[in-house]
């Protein structure tokens, strides 16, 4: 990754990514493009021999995502396919909740639906294809790779994901699968979140249940791993702690073979927690802590990661990895901290799109620099569609009305070789999804 050089202040200094990192290696010949132009407007697509291939990028929780070509202007962008919506009835309610989203996005660091492709009849209608803006690379492959990260980029990295999160929150989405897969980065570092396959509307009832199986483990917040019943927005700031650490120490900071053994982990640097922490905590969990021996905090081993993690760096990673969620910093307390002030200004300096730059060189800053949705996400449909026939009618008819605008609609080349490998992609790989949450009973 190339460095940032020279102090904070100078604005006009860029940040920007390898981009033999950001490509992802040799491209194949390019072959027959999976979009086009849908009817009447349809017609073969020329493709230029200079254009790269359709191919494979990712594959999210309920979905598999190809870098395409969009034939009405040539433009790179991201195809995800999300199969089999109409299963069964949690499912199909998911993935429209998901479509919701990402055509209720509208942040920088948040990724949204540009487009949806024209489904067919609704006696036909199986899957569906939604365009994103592509992004070249994750924030787990410039973790892992060997490149040098400067405490400017962990800086600025760490505060778009809480810009990007304080825009979800206050919508009252919790994202519950934050992990460095999820936030994609382009080659100047901006950087916006993704995936929201197991995201929803936060619950304000305490007493009612809400899944377990949720947030990969590694990232996954102590209240989850005990079994509580019910969690807030805290569950996705725990999430960003990790990240932070191993930004850091450019390792995953609580990597644990089980749930169990990954609450050991974390109790070895939190120390034991009161039983007022683990209120939250189902029985068998508690009765699990009480029973191994006391162990006292030991968060002075954050020093240790990296010659990054200053005593500013640690004071904000330890406000994240609070043991109690109530006690947990929020999103909009963390965006304060002063350890995210250079990363604020390098971001609206040179990065932001919600500021600008006028002659001779003033910087013309935006009123506000981190803005919250216009109103909450609202579920309240959910609860009126019973059946999955029901479901698919409203998403039929929901893609529809998007796709009143003056721009030629798209559809699936049908003469595409590659759409024959896009067509037959599977889901997300086992070992991406969140383990059943039973190893307390």
């Amino acid at each position: 990754m190339a460095a940032v050089s020279g102090p904070a202040r100078h604005s006009r200094v860029s940040m920007s990514v390898s981009m033999s990192l950001m490509q992802g290696g040799t491209q194949s010949a390019p072959q027959g493009a999976i979009l086009a132009a849908a009817a009447p407007y349809y017609q073969t697509p020329a493709i230029p021999t200079d254009v790269q291939p359709d191919r494979p990028i990712g594959y999210g929780a309920f979905g598999v995502v190809w870098a395409v070509t969009d034939p009405r202007d040539g433009r790179r962008v991201a195809l995800k396919k999300l199969p089999n919506v109409f299963q069964s009835l949690v499912s199909s309610k998911r993935v429209f909740r998901e479509l919701k989203m990402l055509c209720f996005f509208k942040h920088e660091n948040v990724l949204s639906a540009l487009d949806i492709l024209q489904p067919p009849s609704l006696d036909f209608f199986q899957e569906i294809y939604v365009i994103t803006e592509l992004l070249q690379s994750d924030l787990h492959k410039i973790i892992v790779s060997p490149q040098h990260l400067s405490a400017d980029h962990i800086k600025v990295f760490l505060y778009q994901i809480l810009r990007g999160l304080k825009y979800l929150h206050s919508a009252r989405i919790l994202h519950r699968d934050i992990k460095p897969g999820n936030l994609l980065v382009n080659s100047n570092c901006v950087l916006k979140i993704c995936d929201f396959g197991l995201a929803r509307v936060e619950e304000p009832d305490s007493t009612k249940n809400m899944t377990q199986e949720v947030v990969t483990q590694y990232y996954r917040a102590p209240e989850i791993l005990m079994g509580a019943n019910h969690y807030t927005a805290a569950v996705d700031v725990w999430s960003v702690g990790c990240i932070f650490g191993e930004l850091l120490g450019r390792r995953i900071l609580f990597q644990a073979q089980s749930p169990v053994q990954q609450l050991e982990l974390i109790t070895e640097l939190l120390g034991t927690p009161s039983l007022e922490d683990m209120r939250h905590a189902c029985a068998g969990a508690r009765a699990h802590m009480l029973r191994r021996a006391p162990r006292p905090p030991a968060l002075a081993a954050l020093y240790t990661l990296s010659v990054q993690a200053t005593h500013e760096a640690v004071h904000l990673l330890a406000q994240m990895l609070v043991f109690d969620p109530t006690k947990r910093i929020s999103v909009v307390d963390a965006l304060a901290h002063p350890y995210l002030e250079e990363g604020r200004l390098r971001y609206h300096s040179c990065m932001c799109k919600c500021c600008y730059s006028a002659p001779p060189a003033a910087r013309h800053y935006s009123p506000d620099l981190e803005p919250v949705a216009p109103h909450p996400f609202h579920d309240a449909w959910e609860r009126k569609l019973t059946t999955v026939h029901q479901v698919k009618e409203e998403i039929h008819k929901f893609i529809a009305e998007q796709l009143q605008t003056s721009r030629v609609p798209l559809c699936i080349n049908p003469q595409s070789a590659a759409f024959k490998s896009f067509a037959s992609s599977t889901v997300a790989h086992p070992s991406e999804l969140p383990p059943s949450p039973h190893q307390w009973e």
